[in-house]
């Protein structure tokens, strides 16, 4: 399995992170505004994660736009969102070495920049 971040290019987070990463890092770039997230790499994102909700952004500007936070939202919900919206999904989200990290806690970030050192 390839080494593989998604991200957004416009965050200044995700930028921030990306400019942190070693240079020798041997990772696949995603961004998920030019190339959304297809069906088929969010199950693979899933299988990782446990839960679509784990992947989900509740701090994205059309969780609270669209009210969601109000509803009671079901794993077949926050699928159809992340397949709806790019903002949707918590970023960036690592794949490394079959695990995943998913969001920028500096738990996360310090793990990640442990294994790609």
């Amino acid at each position: 399995m390839t080494n593989k971040i998604y991200y957004l290019a416009s965050c200044d987070t995700c930028r921030k992170i990306i400019k942190s990463l070693p240079k020798t890092a041997s990772l696949e770039y995603h961004d998920i505004r030019q190339n959304p997230i297809t069906e088929q790499e969010l199950e693979v994102l899933h299988k990782l994660a446990g839960s679509y909700e784990a992947l989900f952004s509740k701090k994205a500007q059309l969780y609270k736009s669209m009210d969601l936070k109000n509803k009671n939202l079901q794993e077949s919900d926050y699928k159809k969102y992340l397949l709806e919206h790019y903002t949707f999904l918590s970023r960036p989200v690592f794949i490394l070495e079959g695990k995943i990290y998913i969001g920028n806690s500096q738990k996360n970030i310090t793990e990640v920049l442990k294994i790609l050192s």
